[in-house]
């Protein structure tokens, strides 16, 4: 990839908003602390907008802030065995 395209590529990915709605299901009996676990810490990136509803968690910010913290977050939460994540990723900010 040439030069100019790897500053182009950057620089619209820095640009680019996204948001993404996140489903969270820790296989584990005592589920609610894993979940609430994983948004406080999502929470906690700055750059990003995290907020929750009954269903899921919606994320919004830069692309690369927001995946950065997302997949962040999903490793540590693969720490727990059987843990299954759902994401919807739009490239605009839907807040």
């Amino acid at each position: 990839m040439s030069d100019l395209r790897r500053q182009i590529v950057k620089t619209d990915s820095i640009l680019m908003k996204i948001s993404v709605d996140i489903s969270y299901y820790p296989l584990n009996e005592e589920f609610v602390p894993h979940i609430l676990d994983f948004i406080a810490r999502l929470k906690q990136h700055p750059g990003i907008v995290a907020k929750t509803n009954g269903m899921s968690t919606q994320v919004f910010g830069n692309y690369d802030e927001v995946m950065h913290a997302i997949v962040k977050e999903m490793h540590k939460s693969f720490e727990l065995p059987h843990s299954v994540f759902a994401l919807r990723v739009v490239n605009a900010d839907l807040q």
